[in-house]
């Protein structure tokens, strides 16, 4: 059976962000699952209280590769299953315990005035002018929009976490990306993460902002390809 590599996808867009490291993974041989997380793409939100992690988790054991929010469920998945998932690739990750910057938390507070106004093109794009290069906002904006849709239909249940594990204890080898033009949080971020995991490699992506296998896939791929065990 061939190896199985997980991608899972940043909040800002949905499984269709990885189409094309997705197509290249499959023809190098590789069992690869890019699923739609609950609210994005083509998964409307639970009705009822549910977790990302477990989501995952069904679909172990596999080598897991997550952008930014997909990069906290990848990192957290890991931590819970450390047996299941030989090999981690963070990109541009969130932490469940980062305490974020005026930057962020100002950012976040001005999304959901727009939200609760039902702006969602205003949402979309100030959320699109934050964390992507413009390059990638045609291709982005369609699913961005559409989470914020499926996300204005539900009750917001309840999202569960595993009890948290400090980052000295992941186990798998992880290689940990970041857009050299971030914002900085995720570049702090990406430093601890580096130094506080036993065996973890930090790359700075040129060029990237905060979604490198989209905004510079060939330089994302000359990284990531190797580290997962394919030549590209």
């Amino acid at each position: 059976m061939s190896a199985r590599v997980v991608l899972i996808h940043s909040a800002v867009a949905d499984s269709r962000m990885w189409e094309r490291q997705e197509r290249k993974l499959r023809r190098l041989g590789l069992d690869v699952v890019a699923p739609d997380l609950p609210g994005f793409g083509s998964e409307p939100v639970p009705k009822k209280a549910f977790s990302f992690v477990d989501r995952i988790a069904s679909l172990l054991p596999a080598m897991l590769v997550g952008n930014s929010f997909g990069g906290r469920i990848a990192l957290e998945t890991a931590l819970a299953h450390p047996e299941s998932v030989p090999r981690l690739v963070l990109a541009d990750a969130a932490l469940g315990d980062h305490d974020w910057s005026d930057d962020m938390t100002s950012y976040f507070a001005r999304e959901e005035e727009l939200l609760d106004h039902r702006d969602l093109d205003g949402a979309t794009e100030l959320t699109l002018s934050l964390f992507a290069a413009p390059r990638v906002h045609d291709v982005l904006r369609p699913m961005q929009r559409r989470a914020y849709e499926l996300q204005q239909e539900a009750e917001d249940p309840p999202v569960h976490w595993p009890e948290r594990k400090p980052l000295s204890s992941l186990r798998p080898p992880t290689l940990v990306v970041v857009g050299e033009d971030d914002r900085p949080d995720f570049h702090a971020i990406a430093k601890r993460i580096a130094h506080e995991a036993p065996d973890a490699r930090l790359e700075i992506v040129k060029g990237a902002r905060h979604l490198p296998s989209l905004e510079t896939p060939d330089e994302f791929e000359r990284l990531a390809f190797p580290f997962l065990g394919v030549d590209g």
